[in-house]
């Protein structure tokens, strides 16, 4: 480190500036090999210059004049300050970054004078000595009158960027923006505006912020754009932040927000798949609430709505391809384009298979071929389907087994409380309900009379196409008892049978196997009788009389108090019948003695 470096790093530690971020910077700054103690030299020079010319008016060394370029060589471009001899300025000072000069004859330039004779009867002459001069002049004067500077960034150094404003200045990171900015490459090349917060001429330490003049731009912007908005517009906006929810886009100091719903028509998990911070993007204005501030912004509004043509689009019937986008334990939801989705239902997916979850035919990204069932645009539905391209075999099962025919050893695939499930090939399971297994024998269980695996001959009862069900049964392969009830029994007739279950109203009594006829507790005895249980017990044999037989509601109807009474009957008439006859034979023996004794009188 230079003498003036230390003592300029001494003065800093016995006085720290207020804003030690962007003072912190500027030290690192003062490190970087391009700030020299032989610049620090020139500067002083250059003030020492600065303050010569402004003591005369008079042309003399060390003045700054404008001239005119009246001869370009290779090494000295002349000029014509309008003295008495012309001035020679190296070329090498026009030279740019490629090594080519970048003058003219007839460019006015302007001129420190170094000399104002040399030996060839030339002035001396220096470009850069007199812009550089000039520069701090413009600067020291924007500096006390607190107006901003233009000025290129050229270069990343330690702490912040070097600035071109017509001499080297430094920008600390800290003093860049109004927020951290992480990539400070990405505004080399660029010229903008600041303002001067340290100036020392005679060290040639120059310290600018961009960040105030941001905030005040913002500013301006921002009461410019509360001033414009409106609702219904179409703006220009740029995205600064991005969320779960949604993202914030930057209108020109006031943000909005853009909510993830209000994206695009179509599926969208997060709103990184649409966006990234920094993109360019053209919104509308949905709601703006002026007290609040808040802006509300949609991007799927700006294009129409695909559901306004999706009905004329998609019609019933029709073929369409699409992306499986989501699958639900109900089905499978098919993108057909950007904001269109149709929903494949677990039961459209097969004629045959019970599907119970789409990821058994279906994944998520699959293309798929499906048709249109059905399109509702109010409610934004459109149901699809997956088996209708497919042949339907429950077309071909009417003809293949015709209600009434009979299947041949089908077999059991499953036993449920409720009946037996039956392979009949296709792909289609018949149904034995519980109640077709048998006539008249009463099955707690199905497993009591079928195992999965056995063969199974049965009657076709019938096909629901709609609801794809398949009816069989097992007792219709012979004739129902009850149908000939009437020729075995007759009403009057006396039985004698098992009660079988006991119940408040009355005793069921079986008269053979799967038939039973119900005594109700007022025909069981004469006397009252609160409940049959009282004088009747399962497995007790009774004899009963028919009082009544219905085949078509399979009843019976008994009565043992009716048979009592009827034996009554029966042995009574029998007893006089006995005495009826006993009286005749007495009259008879009478009339003959009688008459016997009327003979003998005479």
């Amino acid at each position: 480190m230079t003498t003036k470096q230390s003592a300029g790093s001494d003065a800093l530690k016995k006085n720290p500036p207020k804003n030690q971020s962007w003072m912190d910077d500027f030290s690192q700054y003062l490190g970087d090999e391009e700030v020299t103690s032989k610049k620090l030299s020139t500067a002083e020079n250059f003030e020492e210059m600065f303050k010569a010319t402004e003591q005369s008016g008079e042309i003399k060394e060390g003045e700054v004049i404008d001239g005119t370029v009246i001869n370009i060589a290779s090494e000295y471009v002349t000029v014509d300050i309008g003295y008495k001899s012309e001035g020679l300025v190296p070329t090498q000072e026009f030279k740019d970054a490629q090594g080519v000069a970048q003058v003219n004859v007839g460019d006015v330039v302007p001129c420190y004078i170094e000399r104002m004779e040399m030996e060839n009867g030339f002035m001396l002459l220096s470009k850069d000595k007199a812009e550089i001069i000039r520069a701090w002049d413009e600067i020291s004067a924007a500096c006390e009158k607190d107006q901003l500077v233009e000025g290129t960034v050229i270069a990343k150094v330690k702490g912040g960027l070097s600035v071109d404003i017509g001499v080297k200045a430094f920008l600390p990171g800290s003093q860049l923006d109004t927020k951290p900015v992480k990539n400070l490459d990405k505004y080399v090349g660029k010229r903008l505006k600041f303002k001067i917060i340290k100036f020392n001429k005679k060290r040639g330490n120059i310290v600018l912020s961009r960040r105030a003049v941001v905030a005040q731009e913002r500013e301006l912007q921002r009461a410019e754009t509360l001033a414009n908005l409106q609702e219904g517009m179409i703006v220009a906006g740029t995205v600064k932040n991005i969320t779960e929810y949604g993202a914030f886009i930057d209108l020109g100091g006031m943000d909005g927000l853009l909510h993830i719903t209000d994206m695009s028509w179509g599926r969208i998990k997060h709103p990184s798949e649409m966006f990234a911070v920094g993109d360019e993007v053209k919104v509308k204005i949905l709601k703006y609430d002026r007290e609040k501030e808040r802006v509300s912004l949609g991007l799927k509004q700006i294009s129409a709505n695909p559901w306004d043509e999706a009905e004329f689009k998609y019609p019933a019937g029709m073929k369409v391809k699409g992306k499986v986008v989501s699958l639900k334990d109900y089905g499978a939801f098919v993108e057909l384009e950007g904001g269109v989705e149709g929903l494949i239902h677990v039961s459209e997916m097969s004629w045959t298979e019970r599907v119970k979850h789409p990821s058994k035919v279906l994944n998520v990204g699959d293309e798929v071929e499906c048709k249109v069932l059905e399109v509702d645009t109010k409610a934004k539905r459109i149901s699809l389907g997956l088996k209708q391209l497919q042949d339907n075999p429950w077309d071909q099962l009417e003809i293949k087994f015709p209600i009434g025919s009979i299947v041949e050893e089908a077999e059991v695939k499953s036993v449920t409380d409720f009946g037996v499930f039956v392979d009949i090939g296709m792909g289609i399971d018949g149904l034995i309900h519980v109640s077709d297994l048998a006539w008249t024998k009463k099955f707690n269980h199905p497993s009591e009379k079928y195992k999965k695996g056995d063969k199974v001959k049965a009657v076709v009862l019938g096909i629901d196409k709609a609801n794809e069900k398949f009816s069989l049964g097992v007792k219709q392969l012979e004739r129902d008892p009850w149908d000939s009830l009437k020729a075995r029994y007759k009403v009057g007739q006396s039985i004698e049978g098992a009660v079988t279950k006991l119940t408040d109203f009355g005793a069921f009594v079986e008269l053979e196997e799967g038939v039973e006829g119900l005594i109700y507790v007022s025909e069981i005895a004469d006397h009252r009788i609160e409940k049959p249980s009282d004088v009747l017990k399962v497995g007790d044999k009774v004899r009963a009389e028919i009082l009544s037989i219905e085949p078509k509601e399979r009843r019976i109807g008994l009565s043992i108090k009716q048979l009592g009474r009827t034996e009554e009957r029966s042995a009574f008439q029998t007893y006089a019948g006995d005495a009826s006859k006993k009286t005749s034979m007495g009259d008879l023996l009478g009339d003959k003695l009688k008459a016997a004794l009327d003979k003998d009188k005479k």
